[in-house]
């Protein structure tokens, strides 16, 4: 089973930009939150798995916290259908370490700024960061990409 192409870019839509979903519920479809607030991204040293939770393998340098992005246009970059991507749409820094050397393997887009929150979405870095004394993990626009299929 899968979803429709449409409705893989209507979801996305949804919840990365807080865009209503048409044509679902009452006439103007699954409506966006009033306030659509953000989404955090996380560093891992590990896959974090999917029954995992933000915390999961979560980096641990000296510095680290989660970086939120706005869900809105100005956030995330949703992009055609089959597959339909979800990227960054600012650069987005972490917190330049101060200790603790470690290597990041993965991401995780989740819905906390700290603590066990729920992930929506990981997976692996397509190059892994080695973050140690005076580095700062920087992600350009488009490079945090996941897809729906």
């Amino acid at each position: 089973m899968s979803l429709s192409n449409a409705s893989e870019t209507a979801l996305a839509l949804l919840l990365f930009q807080n865009v209503a979903m048409a044509n679902i519920g009452n006439s103007g479809g699954l409506q966006p939150s009033t306030s659509a607030g953000y989404f955090y991204i996380a560093l891992h040293t590990q896959n974090p798995t999917s029954s995992g939770t933000q915390s999961s393998y979560e980096a641990a340098y000296t510095g680290y916290a989660r970086v939120a992005v706005a869900r809105s246009s100005a956030g995330w970059i949703i992009a055609g259908n089959q597959p339909t991507s979800i990227s960054n749409a600012a650069v987005v820094t972490f917190p330049v370490s101060n200790g603790n050397p470690e290597t990041e393997t993965y991401f995780s887009i989740g819905t906390a700024s700290v603590g066990a929150g729920q992930i929506l979405i990981s997976g692996a870095l397509t190059t892994p960061v080695y973050v140690s004394v005076g580095i700062t993990p920087i992600f350009a626009i488009g490079s945090i990409v996941t897809t729906l299929t």
